[in-house]
């Protein structure tokens, strides 16, 4: 049960990490005309992502402890590192930066002065891809726990 518990929990962190930021979200932004729906249709979805990932490392902690304890399995650095790796990615690239681009959003959709409206379009496409960067990373990290939770 504890092998397999985090095995599942793990696969449905990365499987919904791959699926909404490489599938959904660009799929979204090709299909639909309003880019501001689009937007916003896939911020809600980052946003349940943001709090799956919370919940799953949670819990493949608490599997992985119960596993080492129960199983008499070896401590395993790796997965632990991979866990609190991929957890701050989501902190970071969501819970940190998510709210810096919420309010550049304010400022694009209420700014008539051009140059205010440059400036909010520069750093918003700059938090954008430091975010990106973070979303890649966890989801090459998310490949490796899986790799060592078989």
């Amino acid at each position: 049960m504890w092998q397999s518990g985090r095995l599942l929990v793990g696969v449905l962190w990365v499987g919904a990490l791959w699926a909404i930021g490489f599938m959904v979200a660009p799929t979204l932004f090709s299909t639909l005309a309003d880019r501001s729906l689009a937007g916003s249709i896939a911020g809600s979805l980052f946003r349940i992502v943001a709090w799956l990932s919370v919940g799953c490392a949670i819990a493949i902690w608490i599997l992985q402890a119960g596993a080492e304890r129960r199983l008499h399995l070896p401590t395993s650095k790796a997965v632990r590192y991979l866990i609190l790796a991929m957890l701050a990615c989501t902190v970071l690239g969501y819970f940190c930066l998510q709210p810096f681009m919420g309010s550049l959003r304010e400022i694009l959709a209420s700014t008539q002065d051009a140059v205010q409206l440059a400036e909010a379009k520069q750093r918003f496409g700059m938090l954008h891809g430091i975010s990106t960067v973070f979303y890649v990373i966890q989801s090459l990290l998310g490949a490796a726990l899986i790799l060592k939770l078989r």
